[in-house]
């Protein structure tokens, strides 16, 4: 299985907020052996919104799309990603439900905050789409067809996306090997455990930790044996991390 991701909003763009939510997504695919393809920000631009889900749409299993939902001016995910399936919006009865139910407690926590929400537009998700609602937040996300929509706030995200966690499963698997070799007495080592056993071998320094990470990813769990037994011996390797001591 592959998946996109897109995250959406110019407040990625410009540094002012920092883009945790697709390094939480890829983690949590990447443990359920899902290959993430792609990872993209773009700025809240209906167009190019609608441009980049279509493009995804078409070339991978599945894309995860998060931010840009709800009813300020720069929310414009949701009509974007209705736009790039032809799919006119509206509110439906499990949405408007969601949304009154958590106006109803969020006025019960704040009883002398007056909240002006137009309940039909904050429900209104693309015509056809599956609802993926939780008590995390006030809009909900959806499914069309294989483009998820989630919220980009943390914990909204991360509640929505436990919903359909069971939708996303790959047969990728990874191990860890650690070598306090330098990068350049490895290099053929590496190289030849990814010819030999048909496995990606990356090599990620750890400055901090004075050693080299080896991470090995392969379809095939033999073969990811095979190349993890044979780099144990060539590249110097171990399963737990280890330090220089010069």
């Amino acid at each position: 299985m592959e998946v996109a991701l897109i995250t959406v909003g110019d407040e990625l763009l410009s540094g002012d907020t920092v883009n945790t939510n697709a390094n939480w997504l890829a983690a949590e695919l990447s443990e359920r052996g899902v290959a993430v393809a792609r990872i993209l920000s773009i700025p809240d631009d209906r167009a190019e919104i609608v441009a980049r889900v279509r493009e995804y749409a078409a070339a991978f299993d599945a894309v995860i799309v998060t931010g840009g939902i709800g009813s300020t001016p720069d929310d414009v995910t949701m009509e974007a990603v209705a736009d790039a399936f032809d799919r006119g919006m509206a509110p439906t009865d499990l949405t408007r439900e969601s949304v009154e139910r958590r106006l109803a407690a969020i006025r019960e926590r704040v009883p002398d905050r007056e909240f002006d929400v137009d309940v039909a537009a904050e429900a209104a998700v693309p015509e056809g789409s599956r609802p993926l609602l939780t008590e995390a937040g006030l809009a909900p996300g959806c499914v069309v067809e294989n483009v998820y929509v989630m919220p980009g706030i943390p914990d909204e995200l991360k509640a929505t996306f436990e919903t359909v966690a069971d939708e996303f499963a790959g047969d990728r698997r990874s191990r860890f090997l650690y070598t306090v070799e330098p990068e350049s007495n490895i290099i053929d080592a590496l190289e030849a455990a990814g010819e030999r056993f048909d496995v990606a071998v990356g090599c990620y320094p750890d400055r901090e930790a004075d050693h080299n990470r080896l991470k090995l990813t392969a379809t095939d769990g033999d073969a990811l044996d095979d190349a993890a037994t044979w780099l144990l011996e060539h590249a110097n390797a171990s399963e737990t991390p280890v330090s220089r001591d010069w």
